[in-house]
């Protein structure tokens, strides 16, 4: 079989029972790979309505056609599973060699339900698998318990494994393997530990075959020389990486301070990509056999946190777990990603988490006792560090902290909700919709809730040519980057690598040997959108669930190009229904029957009555 491994790994931790079954070929000639497959698979195994933490939920590990071949940026796997954050589907993403390994092992992907009575890991030895007592590790950080299995096992298994968030249950734990590449959003890590699943440990030394060598050469080192190494839109990536976006996002009035309170932080300077290079920069890694390299390897090398070493931070890091929570230095910022890192934590939601949780503080809706004596202030490295350690262990004020923003306000009461910034409860990513409008609906339309990586208008409209005040035209440009993602992410390519369709559609023919119109391979997109719709809707999601934060509707950005500006009311309607109208469903955001025959999905048709 030609890019694809043909089998899939079946864990019941309930039962200890591991078994193999073939690929489902005819959902992979449907959904390709990736999410879509993964997407199918779930809709297929998991019933309605269950609870994300019980062992009725489904993990599954998902590679793509392309995994375990040099094609460039294709060093990634997906997670996909149902959120404890959210109640929707969920898929994470994360890079290095992880993936390769469980293609060279044999295995398109991984599908595990149940609870094991202990905690365990699962080790993938090529075809030899083991459940294996993880007890030593209970407790312990992700960087003890990579090092601890590989010490065991051997330097070369490859890690994906929770630190003491995930045991713990925190709605948004994640995923981490080799030691920094984070499936973060939605939680991952909670399903994993309500599992009781420690770990999964891979080695693989097997090659993924492809059906035209010769031709697959040619179009590598055509496609690597123009769309890589001569592309200018490719420079930041290799140069500075996502710090790059901070300036960006500043200098057009949109970067998250103070819990999105503002949109310009008067110390960016501070934490963008300039400063990391200058101070901060060792290196530059790849993922496996990526040509483009965009993961910078940075060192603290002054004040209290010197010596420090990470991979990182990324933009979204830096935004959200600097300028949100006020913090100015780049050296705190390592230090606060370095934490997260190895207690398994999103650092998106934390630092979401950490600034609501300051402004109610510093607005008088929470106490001081509320807090175990933890008084939280915008810049206060040190007790936003004992904070997120009593939020992975669920000690005292962390148990609260720990069910995120959503979480939090269903505890503490409607009236803090004024302050939250989150949609379908996964909290705000680090691009201020009222700098950018399409935005606001990329994130209220989102699958998994508020996301940048489904749609990313921003790059068209703030960094791009477009006005980012106005609503034409912007649901369309969300919908074409929902169903162009929703492409990449299941055959699976990097968010760096600006991959068109045609090229993805020749990496696939060219792998697998199977010939697709291009046209049907780009409606794929669209048809695997739709998909994860109807399990939305399955599970009890409608309009209502599309909404936009209060925040964003009543609070004038006070400064930057974007002051005085909200997303109002009629705005966001108005684009929300287009986007509907658009995409074939009805008012209150259900495909209807027709759109769903026309998408080949007719058999789904009773799944959103």
């Amino acid at each position: 079989m030609y890019g694809y491994k043909g089998k899939m790994l079946k864990v019941d931790l309930t039962n200890e029972k591991i078994t193999e079954e073939p690929l489902r070929m005819d959902f992979a000639e449907e959904y390709i790979g990736g999410k879509g497959l993964a997407a199918r698979y779930l809709l297929e195994e998991l019933k309605p309505g269950v609870n994300p933490l019980s062992p009725e939920n489904i993990l599954i590990f998902m590679t793509g056609p392309i995994t375990g071949t040099n094609a460039p940026a294709s060093a990634k796997y997906t997670v996909v599973t149902k959120s404890p954050a959210t109640n929707t589907f969920l898929d994470c993403y994360a890079g290095g060699t992880f993936m390769a390994d469980l293609k060279f092992a044999g295995y398109d992907g991984i599908i595990i339900k149940g609870k094991s009575e202990k905690l365990v890991y699962l080790e993938i030895r090529n075809e030899e698998i083991q459940l294996k007592d993880a007890s030593q590790f209970k407790g312990k950080g992700v960087y003890e318990t990579t090092e601890g299995i590989q010490k065991m096992e051997g330097k070369d298994f490859k890690v994906a494994c929770i630190g003491p968030a995930g045991e713990k249950l925190v709605k948004f734990a994640c995923i981490t393997s080799e030691l920094h590449h984070n499936l973060s959003r939605g939680g991952p890590g909670a399903v994993m530990g309500s599992k009781n699943l420690k770990a999964v440990a891979v080695k693989g030394e097997g090659e993924v075959e492809i059906a035209k060598p010769e031709e697959y050469k040619k179009f590598y080192k055509e496609v690597v020389k123009r769309d890589i190494m001569e592309n200018p839109d490719v420079d930041w990536a290799r140069t500075d990486g996502t710090p790059s976006i901070v300036d960006m996002s500043n200098e057009e009035g949109l970067l998250p301070t103070n819990n999105f309170q503002f949109g310009v932080f008067e110390e960016a300077k501070n934490i963008n990509a300039d400063t990391l290079k200058e101070k901060y920069l060792v290196k530059k890694v790849n993922c496996f056999k990526c040509p483009i390299g965009c993961r910078n390897v940075a060192e603290v090398r002054e004040g209290k946190f010197k010596g420090l070493t990470i991979e990182g931070p990324e933009y979204e890091t830096i935004a959200l777990m600097g300028s949100n929570l006020g913090i100015g230095d780049l050296g705190s910022i390592i230090k606060l990603n370095d934490l997260c890192d190895n207690l398994g934590l999103d650092t998106i939601s934390s630092g979401n988490v950490l600034a609501f949780t300051t402004e109610l503080y510093l607005r008088g809706y929470l106490r001081k006792e509320d807090l175990d004596n933890i008084e939280p202030g915008f810049g206060n490295v040190d007790n936003y560090i004992k904070l997120l350690e009593k939020t992975a262990y669920r000690e005292g004020a962390g148990n609260l902290l720990a069910e995120g923003v959503r979480g939090m306000v269903n505890k503490l009461g409607g009236r803090v909700r004024r302050f939250a910034l989150e949609v379908k409860g996964l909290e705000y990513p680090g691009y201020d919709p009222r700098g950018s409008i399409g935005m606001a609906l990329a994130y209220a339309t989102s699958d998994r809730g508020a996301c940048h990586m489904r749609a990313w208008p921003v790059g068209e409209e703030a960094f791009g040519d477009l006005n980012p005040f106005t609503t034409e035209g912007k649901a369309k440009l969300v919908i074409d980057q929902q169903n162009q993602n929703s492409l990449k992410f299941s055959m699976i390519f990097c968010d760096f690598y600006p991959v068109t369709v045609e090229t993805m559609h020749k990496f696939y023919q060219l792998v697998t040997g199977k010939e697709v119109n291009l046209s049907e391979f780009e409606r794929i997109g669209e048809k695997i959108w739709n998909l994860v719709r109807v399990f939305n809707v399955r599970e009890g999601f409608r309009k209502k669930n599309d909404y936009l934060p209060e925040r964003m509707m009543k609070d004038p950005l006070p400064s930057g190009p974007a002051k005085g500006k909200t997303v109002s009311k009629e705005d966001f309607e108005k684009m929300l229904m287009e986007y509907y109208q658009l995409r074939g469903w009805d008012e209150e955001g259900v495909p209807t029957k027709e759109k769903l025959k026309k998408l080949g999905l007719s058999k789904f048709s009773k799944m959103v009555k």
